[in-house]
């Protein structure tokens, strides 16, 4: 996956499963803020991106995770190694 196609699928399934509007998801927003997470939220999407994209969410990693642009590059990161590997 190209890292557009990456942003495209997590801007679709945030859309869809934490019913925000697609014109706040911007890379520079705050995740959390704007998604309006909460702990079992936070779950729910540790859930979601293994389902979508098949790597394995490492808790330690995903705490630094403050912007879209750091979760789209934690993704993007994942899947490339996941493909070379």
């Amino acid at each position: 996956m190209t890292k557009q196609e990456i942003i495209e699928a997590t801007n679709r399934f945030l859309v869809e499963e934490f019913e925000v509007d697609a014109a706040k998801i911007v890379p520079e927003a705050p995740l959390k803020e704007t998604l309006g997470l909460d702990s079992l939220d936070y779950v729910d999407l540790v859930v979601i991106i293994e389902s979508n994209f098949g790597f394995k969410v490492v808790a330690e990693d995903f705490i630094h995770i403050q912007t879209f642009q750091q979760f789209y590059d934690y993704c993007y990161t994942k899947v490339a190694q996941k493909a070379s590997a």
